[in-house]
C-alpha cells in the first residue's frame, strides 16, 4: 500500500509524485492535505493534495526539498512505498460562483492552488491566475493553469520569465479595475500571502490564504499549528488550512515558522552527509 506509481522532477529541488491511496483519492476535496511519514520512525509532514484520480486510486503531491524528510522522500523511486499516509485532512475550500476570482500562487504554493483554481473555474467563475517565483525554473504547473484560466500572468523576481515583478504588482492593477474582482485566493510563502492580503485590503476584496504552519499530528491535539486569526487562536490542521487573509496575524506566523529552523538545517546537513 502507499506505493509510488509515478515520479517526476519538475525543477532542481521540486518533485511530483503519484502515490497509491484509493480511500484518500475518493474522499479528497480541493484545499485538503495529507500527513505523510517516509519511514516508521520518520518525521510527520503535511503535503497538500495537488490532484487525485479515483480510477487509479492515486493522489498527487508536489513538494520542494527543503529538509531531511523531503530529501528522503525525493530519493524514493517508482515502486517504493511510503510508510504512512493519513488524510484527507483539513477543511475543504469553499467554492461557489463568486464572479471574478483571482488565484495567486507563489513557488511551491502553486501546487495547492491548482485544485482550487480548477474548482473555481468549474463553478462558473471568470478566472485570472497569477504565478510567481524567484526564477523561471521554479514556475510549476504553468501549462495546467493555462488550460483553465481566462487570463494567466507569470512573474519572476529576476525577470528570467514573464514579467519582472512581484505577484502583488499585477494583483494591485487588477484590483484597481472597475468592477473590482470578487475574490482573491493567495497561496505561497507567508510573506507573499501577507502582502497579497495587504494589497487587497484597501479595496475590501475578500482574500483567502492557505497557511503552512508547523504541523505534527493533524488533529488539533498538539497545538503546534496554532495561529492567530481575528485575535482568536485557531488550529490550521482542523480549522484551516484556509483563512481570511485580512484577519491572519502573519507576523506571528512567520516568527513561529522559524522556531525550528536551526534544528531543521542541522538535520538536513546530517542527512546529506549520510547520503554522500
Amino acid at each position: 500500500m502507499n506505493t509510488i506509481t509515478d515520479k517526476k522532477q519538475l525543477s532542481e529541488f521540486v518533485y511530483q509524485m503519484r502515490i497509491l491511496a484509493p480511500l484518500i483519492a475518493e474522499e479528497r476535496l480541493p484545499g485538503q492535505f495529507i500527513i505523510l511519514q517516509v519511514s516508521d520512525d520518520g518525521e510527520r509532514i503535511p503535503l497538500t493534495i495537488a490532484d487525485a484520480d479515483i480510477t487509479s486510486g492515486t493522489v498527487t503531491v508536489i513538494f520542494q526539498v527543503v529538509g531531511k524528510t523531503t530529501t528522503c522522500l525525493s530519493l524514493l523511486k517508482i515502486g517504493d512505498q511510503v510508510a504512512h499516509i493519513v488524510g484527507p485532512l483539513g477543511m475543504p475550500t469553499h467554492i461557489e460562483k463568486f464572479g471574478h476570482v483571482i488565484c495567486v500562487g507563489g513557488g511551491i504554493g502553486i501546487a495547492p492552488l491548482y485544485p482550487i483554481a480548477q474548482g473555481m473555474k468549474q463553478a462558473g467563475n471568470k478566472l485570472t491566475v497569477i504565478l510567481g517565483a524567484r526564477q523561471k525554473d521554479l514556475i510549476i504547473l504553468e501549462n495546467e493553469m493555462k488550460k483553465i484560466a481566462d487570463e494567466l500572468i507569470v512573474c519572476t523576481d529576476d525577470g528570467s520569465y514573464g514579467r519582472k515583478a512581484l505577484v502583488t504588482e499585477p494583483l494591485k492593477a487588477l484590483c484597481e479595475n472597475s468592477p473590482n474582482p470578487n475574490m482573491v485566493v493567495a497561496i505561497g510563502p507567508a510573506i507573499m500571502m501577507k502582502f497579497c492580503a495587504e494589497t487587497t485590503r484597501p479595496f475590501k476584496i475578500p482574500t483567502m490564504v492557505s497557511l503552512n504552519s508547523i504541523m505534527i499530528d493533524g488533529t488539533g491535539m498538539c497545538g503546534g499549528c496554532r495561529v492567530s486569526v481575528g485575535q482568536k487562536t485557531k488550529f490550521v490542521c482542523v480549522d484551516g488550512p484556509e483563512f481570511d487573509g485580512h484577519q491572519v496575524d502573519f507576523d506571528n506566523l512567520i516568527k513561529r515558522l522559524s522556531a525550528y529552523k536551526k534544528t531543521e538545517q542541522e538535520a538536513w546537513h546530517k542527512c546529506r552527509l549520510e547520503k554522500l
